[in-house]
């Protein structure tokens, strides 16, 4: 009679982590890259789900998801739709995610006669040039809209970017089970 063998326990599952740059600069991203040998700990701690980090373009359920940039067109408000849908916590990282930022200095102007403007009627263009109009293009707002116009946000991250010390100690309190303590802003 043979022994049974032994299943071994199953690890446990480490917390899923995502992020996306929609409206902005994508400096939110780098300045979470600067966590420097902190990413090792994080890394060693999470797994990152979609992200620039691992070029994943899906999203599964995650934990936490660090939305960077407002919302500028179509595309950028499914995207973030899809986040709130599939992360537990959503965080707005950055002035973009939270007041429109830099990418919301175009909401005075008309969306449609800039486009003109620039596509059809600036010097220099070639003749006959037009708006382009492909179906592939994600259709822009009127207004850049910072993201708690659309979705719950639980936790915002201010700045422009936000520093590392700050993405960092927001990330490892959620991941010990504690209310973020943000260090203050600091302004230059």
């Amino acid at each position: 009679m043979t022994e049974p063998v032994p299943v071994p326990a199953a690890a446990p599952r480490r917390p899923r982590v995502a992020t996306v740059s929609l409206a902005g600069c994508f400096g939110c991203h780098m300045s979470f890259l600067d966590l420097d040998e902190r990413l090792f700990e994080l890394f060693a701690r999470v797994e990152f789900d979609r992200t620039p980090l691992n070029d994943v373009k899906t999203l599964a359920p995650c934990d936490v998801g660090l939305v960077e940039g407002g919302l500028c067109n179509a595309e950028n408000v499914h995207v973030l739709r899809e986040f709130r849908a599939r992360c537990k916590v959503l965080v707005a990282v950055g002035a973009c995610a939270i007041n429109g930022g830099l990418p919301a200095q175009r909401n005075a102007l008309d969306v449609g006669q800039m486009l003109i403007e620039v596509y059809r009627d600036r010097p220099g263009l070639a003749a006959g040039s037009q708006v382009p109009a492909d179906p592939e293009l994600p259709l822009p707002l009127a207004h850049v809209h910072p993201i708690h116009e659309v979705v719950h946000v639980d936790h915002f991250l201010p700045g422009c970017p936000p520093s590392a010390e700050t993405i960092g100690a927001l990330l490892f309190a959620l991941l010990d089970g504690r209310t973020p303590v943000l260090p203050p802003l600091h302004y230059d």
